[in-house]
């Protein structure tokens, strides 16, 4: 073979320096070449002169230990235009690279796939499954590498905010990353013993309502201040910001609209947003309480991953190097009970939208079930419980049935208990 070419795409997480230098030393010492390319996808696109670096293993020794990418990383997407696909091609050919391993999350893997296709066998491409949102689609019991060191940190930051909280008789509002899926979100919610965890997936409904939000934020607050505590932390995964309706945030100002007057909303202050009009909810109430957003994602991000991700990675690294030089093409790899498994790209795609499979929490498993009864927040069988309710309508200023009538609908999508 000619020489293996390693990329990163997507946004940093902790453990890729572990898969570039487990695939290069691999390949290295079977007497194969290895470039690294730096800027994932995006110097392959423009075609006249790659970004590219040897990777030697002087080069890569030790590497593995350290947080972000040796080779950099973009959100550059060939698949979007022919054009786009035909310069990589070309550079990849220019480059001498007959073999591509690919790291990166959903994006990067339906680049690599499409970039596969395209060459018709001329170039061998093998994923290695990244993200810290845990959301490509693998078994439910094996994680993308990142994902275990992010909620690592993660747990630590938010530890320190409770610590804060409970300090200074406030709450915290913290939006975790997570555009789609809420793993990153319930992952440190639940290991560092949040109030409690808001998730896309709890929301059956395609839109989710920024009054239901508010309500479950401004009731969880007054429940646990009925109890004596008017401290809390919640957390809450960004990507619900991705399903408000426009009609929510019409009135908004100083945020970036585009030319149809509609909310961009990966501009969207979606802490800020929530922490103003809960603020606004609470005072109908009679409430006063320092609420405070905080964004955590980017420290997470590029952290030194922990022993866990960097042995994981340099298993990858090496099953990714040793598949793909003995043959292998057009698949994802996967370490599954200890063992190497590849999957093949065309068991990664969605058969409705043709684009890479997402893993979401499943709200019906125990390890939901379990995170949500160690919540504080309004539960169905708080219903059943006249004097509970009649505490927490008094601290809202409402006689029972008026409570019950305003805020039943909370429960209404709650999950049955899970049975043993």
């Amino acid at each position: 073979m000619s020489k293996l070419g390693i990329l990163v795409g997507g946004g940093p997480a902790p453990g890729i320096n572990s898969v570039i230098a487990a695939a290069s030393i691999r390949s290295i010492l079977e007497t194969v070449e290895v470039i690294g390319i730096r800027d994932g996808f995006e110097s392959l696109m423009q075609g006249d002169s790659p970004r590219v670096t040897p990777l030697t293993i002087d080069a890569v020794t030790r590497i593995h230990v350290r947080g972000g990418s040796a080779l950099g990383t973009s959100r550059a997407n060939p698949a979007r235009k022919a054009e786009s696909i035909a310069a990589v091609l070309k550079s990849l050919e220019k480059l001498d690279v007959t073999s591509l391993i690919t790291i990166g999350g959903d994006d990067t893997a339906f680049s690599a796939m499409t970039i596969s296709k395209a060459s018709a066998g001329k170039v061998r491409v093998v994923h290695v499954p990244k993200t810290i949102d845990n959301d490509l689609s693998l078994p439910p019991d094996v994680d993308t590498f990142g994902f275990q060191t992010a909620r690592h940190v993660g747990v630590g930051l938010v530890q320190n905010l409770i610590t804060d909280a409970r300090t200074t008789s406030r709450w915290y509002l913290v939006i975790a990353m997570g555009r789609t899926a809420g793993q990153l979100a319930l992952g440190i919610g639940k290991a560092a013993g949040a109030t409690l965890t808001l998730i896309p997936e709890e929301f059956p409904n395609p839109t989710i309502r920024l009054r239901e939000l508010v309500d479950t934020l401004a009731i969880a607050i007054v429940k646990r201040w009925s109890e004596g505590r008017k401290y809390g932390v919640a957390v809450l995964a960004e990507g619900i910001a991705l399903r408000l309706p426009q009609e929510d945030l019409k009135d908004l100002t100083g945020v970036e609209r585009d030319d149809h007057d509609h909310v961009r909303l990966s501009e969207l202050p979606f802490g800020n947003i929530l922490r103003d009009a809960l603020s606004k909810r609470l005072k109908e109430f009679g409430i006063t309480i320092t609420v405070v957003s905080k964004d955590i994602g980017y420290e997470l991000r590029c952290a030194d991953p922990i022993p866990m991700d960097m042995e994981y990675c340099r298993d990858l690294g090496y099953c990714a190097a040793k598949y793909i030089l003995g043959g292998g093409d057009a698949a994802m790899v996967s370490i599954q009970g200890g063992h190497f498994k590849a999957i093949p790209f065309s068991e990664m795609l969605d058969p409705v939208t043709r684009k890479t499979k997402v893993r979401l929490v499943d709200i019906h498993s125990a390890r939901y079930a379990i995170a949500r009864r160690y919540m504080i927040r309004l539960r169905r069988d708080d219903f059943g419980n006249p004097e509970a309710i009649a505490k927490v309508a008094a601290m809202c200023k409402m006689t029972p049935e008026l409570f019950t009538s305003n805020f039943h609908y909370l429960v209404e999508n709650e999950p049955p208990p899970y049975l043993l």
